[in-house]
Order: C-alpha cells, then structure tokens, then sequence
C-alpha cells in the first residue's frame, strides 16, 4: 500500500504564495513519478505539475508560476505556488504512478491519490 497525505492549503489573496507538502509512504512505494492535480467545483479534475527522472513539467496556466520539487530522503514532494490567480481556486491532490508508461499529464496513468487540500484564492 502506498500512502500519500497532503498539506499546506489555505486561503490566500491574489499574488499571494503558498507551499503544499505531499508525504509518501508505505511499504511497496517506488519513484516511478508524482504529480499535482486539481479539481475546481463542476470541473474536471486537470494537470497542474510533474517530477520524473529528474524532469519537471508543468501545465501552461501555472508554468512560470509553480515549482515542483522533491527530497528523496523525506519521500516528500512540494508545489510551491506563487503569484496566485482566483482561477487557481481548487481542491489540489498529490498522484504517484507504479510504471513509466503512458503521459505524465493524463491522470489515467497514476494510481495513488492523496486526500486533497483546499487551495482558495480570493481576489
């Protein structure tokens, strides 16, 4: 079983930063790849970053803005957020995938989701 547990939300004004913390564990946990997703009210859940094998990807409306990392020793992943936009308004989730195969940006190819946490940006 892989575990994964988000942190970090809150509520912040535009232009305003935040940092989320994904924490990894569990027996069979292997670095295959992690990914940030996020789910606005009625819509779908979309890409937002990236990392695996040392790439780091990011959609177009948060590139520029957003930074993927990770400390291997902690299993930990981080989204740091900057220059925040109402739009970015959403649930955020933590994914890992188990295989290399398939695009790092479908949400079809991972197979372990945290809980989300609520990111709010008020204008």
């Amino acid at each position: 079983q892989v575990q994964l547990v988000e942190s970090g939300g809150g509520l912040v004004q535009a232009g305003g930063s935040l940092r989320l913390s994904c924490a990894a564990s569990g027996r069979t946990f292997s670095s295959y790849g992690m990914g940030w997703f996020r789910q606005a009210p009625g819509k779908e859940r979309e890409f937002v970053a990236a990392i695996s094998g040392g790439s780091r990807y990011y959609a177009d409306s948060v590139n520029g803005r957003f930074t993927i990392s990770s400390d291997n020793a902690k299993n930990t992943v981080y989204l740091q957020m900057n220059s925040l936009k109402p739009e970015d308004t959403a649930v955020y989730y933590c994914a890992a995938r188990n295989n290399y195969y398939g695009a790092y940006d479908s949400r079809r190819v991972y197979v372990y989701w945290g809980q989300g946490t609520q990111v709010t940006v008020s204008s």
